[in-house]
Protein backbone atom coordinates (compact mmCIF):
# COMPACT_ATOMS: atom_id res chain seq x y z
CA UNK A 1 0.00 0.00 0.00
CA UNK A 2 2.50 2.24 1.15
CA UNK A 3 4.29 2.06 -2.62
CA UNK A 4 1.27 2.21 -4.06
CA UNK A 5 0.48 5.50 -2.77
CA UNK A 6 3.93 6.51 -3.95
CA UNK A 7 3.01 5.80 -7.05
CA UNK A 8 -0.33 7.46 -7.42
CA UNK A 9 1.22 10.46 -5.64
CA UNK A 10 4.08 10.48 -8.54
CA UNK A 11 1.66 9.80 -11.54
CA UNK A 12 -0.45 13.33 -9.38
CA UNK A 13 2.86 15.61 -10.47
CA UNK A 14 2.85 14.21 -13.73
CA UNK A 15 -0.42 14.90 -14.92
CA UNK A 16 -0.37 18.26 -12.72
CA UNK A 17 3.01 19.31 -14.55
CA UNK A 18 1.72 19.50 -18.04
CA UNK A 19 -1.11 18.57 -20.62
CA UNK A 20 1.41 15.69 -22.02
CA UNK A 21 2.04 13.94 -18.59
CA UNK A 22 -1.24 14.28 -18.13
CA UNK A 23 -2.26 12.51 -21.68
CA UNK A 24 0.29 9.67 -20.47
CA UNK A 25 -1.55 9.09 -17.34
CA UNK A 26 -4.87 9.10 -18.56
CA UNK A 27 -3.75 6.57 -21.23
CA UNK A 28 -1.59 4.56 -18.47
CA UNK A 29 -4.52 4.18 -16.35
CA UNK A 30 -7.06 3.23 -19.07
CA UNK A 31 -5.33 -0.36 -18.98
CA UNK A 32 -6.81 -3.21 -17.27
CA UNK A 33 -4.06 -4.09 -15.18
CA UNK A 34 -3.89 -0.40 -13.60
CA UNK A 35 -7.05 -0.26 -13.22
CA UNK A 36 -7.10 -3.86 -11.33
CA UNK A 37 -3.68 -2.19 -9.05
CA UNK A 38 -5.80 1.09 -8.43
CA UNK A 39 -9.11 -1.06 -7.35
CA UNK A 40 -6.18 -2.81 -4.99
CA UNK A 41 -4.78 -0.03 -3.67
CA UNK A 42 -8.43 1.52 -3.08
CA UNK A 43 -9.00 -1.73 -1.45
CA UNK A 44 -6.77 -1.80 1.24
CA UNK A 45 -7.38 2.52 1.89
CA UNK A 46 -10.50 2.15 2.46
CA UNK A 47 -10.57 -1.06 4.62
CA UNK A 48 -7.81 0.89 6.41
CA UNK A 49 -9.90 3.68 6.65
CA UNK A 50 -12.62 1.71 7.82
CA UNK A 51 -10.86 0.09 10.49
CA UNK A 52 -9.49 3.12 11.85
CA UNK A 53 -12.74 4.72 12.54
CA UNK A 54 -13.69 1.58 14.21
CA UNK A 55 -10.68 2.07 16.67
CA UNK A 56 -11.44 5.47 16.96
CA UNK A 57 -14.75 4.49 18.34
CA UNK A 58 -13.21 2.01 20.48
CA UNK A 59 -10.87 4.68 22.11
CA UNK A 60 -14.31 6.78 22.92
CA UNK A 61 -15.16 3.38 24.74
CA UNK A 62 -17.09 2.03 22.72
CA UNK A 63 -17.03 -1.72 22.00
CA UNK A 64 -14.29 -2.77 24.29
CA UNK A 65 -16.18 -5.81 25.13
CA UNK A 66 -15.95 -9.03 23.29
CA UNK A 67 -19.10 -9.17 21.63
CA UNK A 68 -18.55 -5.61 20.96
CA UNK A 69 -15.16 -6.07 19.49
CA UNK A 70 -16.93 -9.05 17.38
CA UNK A 71 -19.88 -7.00 16.69
CA UNK A 72 -17.51 -4.34 15.63
CA UNK A 73 -15.13 -6.12 13.42
CA UNK A 74 -18.22 -7.80 11.32
CA UNK A 75 -19.26 -4.24 10.85
CA UNK A 76 -16.33 -3.36 9.47
CA UNK A 77 -16.02 -5.48 7.03
CA UNK A 78 -19.18 -5.61 5.78
CA UNK A 79 -19.01 -1.89 5.27
CA UNK A 80 -15.56 -2.34 3.63
CA UNK A 81 -17.59 -4.52 0.99
CA UNK A 82 -19.68 -1.99 0.55
CA UNK A 83 -16.79 0.60 0.02
CA UNK A 84 -14.79 -1.60 -1.82
CA UNK A 85 -17.39 -2.87 -4.39
CA UNK A 86 -18.30 0.92 -4.76
CA UNK A 87 -14.45 1.81 -5.45
CA UNK A 88 -14.77 -1.10 -8.05
CA UNK A 89 -17.80 0.57 -10.07
CA UNK A 90 -16.32 3.55 -10.01
CA UNK A 91 -12.80 2.52 -11.17
CA UNK A 92 -14.58 0.23 -13.92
Amino acid sequence: MFLGIAVLLYALDLSLASEQGFEQVNAFLAAPLAKLVMWGLLSALLYHLVAGVRHLVMDAGVGETLEGGKQGSKIVIAVSVVLIVLAGVWVW
